[in-house]
């Protein structure tokens, strides 16, 4: 751990950083990266296009094994809330159809889909218990028509990790499109794109991956994807794009239809280098890595006299996040940043989101501060 924890720069100052649901540091072989890549751009190959779509397909492999499907089933965005518009406003409507939400999601799974409302869409909400959007209230809400269940892997406030397997073996037997936000947990926990019968996902970058911010991607089943209508196409959605005059709206048959223009090449290149370097660690020892130390950090609040926004869940339904309630919550936090110790707030909770190369000294000095400023 100790040579892992010596790729990130940040560390060299005191800081603890447990915020990476929000936005990760980068470590030095992503930084490596970009500085090579600028230095293409600025000093030598300047037009390094075509060596940038090579880079492109490499990458969509590399995150293809990570969340096991295909490479021609990716495509890549701006945004999760870009990914989600392309299922939301691709799919054709009928009036009485229903979507099945919940009541604590992040609002990029929110108002994609509220948006189809204009269609004759009804919207279900799953009312959450304490942080949790349980399989059973969801499966409650199913009617003949609920047509799509859309659910964050992870949801950003409380760190619920939902139960995908269920959800997507009760969408499969009942023909209902399955969608999964996966950006709070991609990069920190595994994700089986097939085994979980997912039929779309969004995701970014810049959070559990330790990627730049502006680069998402979408995967899609090609039996869904036959059933989505391409609303905006660009010269890079088309089959044979260098016949640059030739005009054919010929849509390319995998789902790299869905990217219109140029590509966030440096995002890419930065999401290439960030996914290499988590496969040398291994995939299975980030997620152990990760729910250890929530486990640990989870352990070690009732010191402190704090109750952990979720409580009483099976280690299956955790993930990086740990969020919790107190007096002077702005008070606390503002002591804590003082100490160098960066978490979020978020609705007036503090989170924490330690990563893998995170370490429990480092959650011990926390909760050592937590308790002087309580």
């Amino acid at each position: 751990m100790k040579s892992v924890r010596a790729e990130f720069q940040y560390l060299q100052t005191g800081k603890i950083y447990f915020d990476h649901a929000a936005i990760s540091p980068l470590s030095k072989p992503v930084t490596e990266a970009i500085e090579n890549y600028l230095h293409e751009r600025s000093v030598s190959e300047i037009n390094n296009y075509h060596a940038g779509l090579d880079l492109v397909e490499e990458t969509k492999e590399l995150l293809g094994e990570l969340i096991n499907v295909s490479p021609a089933r990716i495509a890549f965005t701006r945004s999760v809330t870009d990914g989600l518009n392309i299922l939301a406003q691709g799919l054709h409507w009928e009036k009485g159809d229903r979507i099945i939400l919940n009541d604590i999601e992040f609002p990029a799974n929110i108002y994609p889909f509220l948006n189809t409302k204009k269609y004759g869409v009804e919207i279900d909400f799953v009312k959450s218990r304490n942080g949790v959007v349980s399989f059973e209230d969801i499966e409650k809400l199913v009617t003949p028509e609920t047509r799509l269940i859309s659910i964050s892997f992870v949801q950003f406030l409380s760190g619920y990790r939902a139960e995908l397997e269920k959800i997507g073996a009760l969408c499969r037997e009942r023909n209902i499109i399955f969608c999964v936000d996966a950006i709070q947990g991609v990069g920190a926990l595994r994700l089986d794109f097939q085994k979980y019968k997912i039929d779309f996902l969004s995701g970014g970058t810049h959070k559990w991956l330790m990627g730049l911010m502006g680069l998402g991607y979408i995967a899609v089943t090609g039996e869904l994807q036959d059933k989505i209508d391409s609303k905006m196409v660009g010269w890079l959605s088309v089959e044979n794009e260098w016949d640059l005059l030739d005009y054919k709206l010929e849509l390319k048959p995998d789902a790299s239809r869905f990217q219109t223009g140029t590509y966030s090449f440096i995002g890419v290149t930065a999401l290439n280098a960030a996914i290499r370097f988590m496969k040398s660690i291994g995939y299975s020892e980030i997620e152990n890595s990760v729910l250890s130390n929530t486990e640990y950090f989870r352990n070690r609040l009732p010191e402190v006299g704090i109750k952990p926004l979720l409580e009483n869940v099976e280690r299956e339904n955790l993930s990086g996040i740990v969020t919790f309630p107190i007096d002077n919550a702005e008070a606390v936090f503002e002591g804590l940043i003082a100490k160098n110790i960066k978490g979020s707030m978020r609705e007036g909770m503090i989170r924490f989101s330690p990563h893998f190369y995170n370490t429990k000294e480092e959650i011990d000095t926390v909760i050592e501060e937590l308790k002087k400023l309580i």
